[in-house]
């Protein structure tokens, strides 16, 4: 575990691949166990240790999880998740280069540096734990809204960065998918092959807002994969 920022009412933590960051039917030992334990031996706190989970990452992301350490962190930090006054950056490599591939949709899919906004609606379907994107509304859909751009590429894959203007299921992994870019690694969206750790190739890159507390400007970033590939595509400083 690599906590990446802390104080009295905040940790920030970079998730590795194949973490949970809660409790589930699997009855694997989440991440937020493991922050409790960090806490409680760090500070020698007596008894329980308290920890609020704001929000989440999918098992085989990485990247940036923030938690609330006070309960006053928690409702605040929850309001302002609702509120989209947390901004969360996202990279994410995906499986074509954009460059003369007749698998992506030029229309949908713009490989030119620039920000561009997607719309879709997409319905989740529970048994499958898949989420699906149409162009208009249709029953039981959600509206899903990001911005993203090309910021490198390499013959055979395209690095790509994403903020999320709302949070639904699988968001950026669905929408990805559907302009036929589906994200290196992740077969349930339709990439050709699997990671060999079983991660996808989707990192929770930069987080920013304004402490719930202190409300000094919090801007936090998480290291790179330790992948080859990672570091060929990510912008030189």
């Amino acid at each position: 575990m690599e906590v990446v920022y802390e104080d009295n009412h905040i940790i920030i933590v970079n998730k590795q691949s194949g973490e949970i960051v809660q409790g589930d039917k699997t009855g694997d030992r989440p991440l937020s166990d493991l922050v409790k334990d960090y806490i409680k031996e760090k500070y020698a706190k007596p008894g329980a240790v308290f920890l609020g989970v704001v929000h989440r990452l999918d098992r085989p992301v990485s990247g940036l999880v923030v938690f609330a350490r006070t309960s006053k962190a928690l409702t605040r930090l929850n309001k302002m998740f609702a509120e989209g006054e947390v901004h969360k950056t996202y990279w994410a490599i995906v499986s074509t280069s954009l460059v003369n591939s007749e698998k992506v949709n030029s229309e949908k899919f713009l490989g030119d540096g620039e920000w561009h906004t997607v719309e879709n609606w997409l319905v989740r379907n529970e048994k499958q734990n898949k989420s699906y994107a149409y162009d208009h509304e249709v029953p039981r859909s959600k509206k899903a809204i990001l911005k993203y751009r090309t910021i490198g590429h390499s013959d055979r894959y395209t690095l790509v960065e994403v903020q999320l203007l709302t949070g639904r299921h699988h968001q950026i992994r669905c929408q990805l998918a559907a302009m036929g870019c589906p994200i290196k690694g992740d077969l349930k969206y339709g990439a050709a092959r699997s990671n060999p750790d079983g991660s996808i190739s989707l990192l929770s890159r930069r987080v920013m807002f304004t402490h719930p507390v202190s409300k000094e400007d919090i801007i936090v970033e998480a290291p790179l994969p330790n992948d080859t590939l990672w570091q060929v595509l990510a912008p030189k400083e």
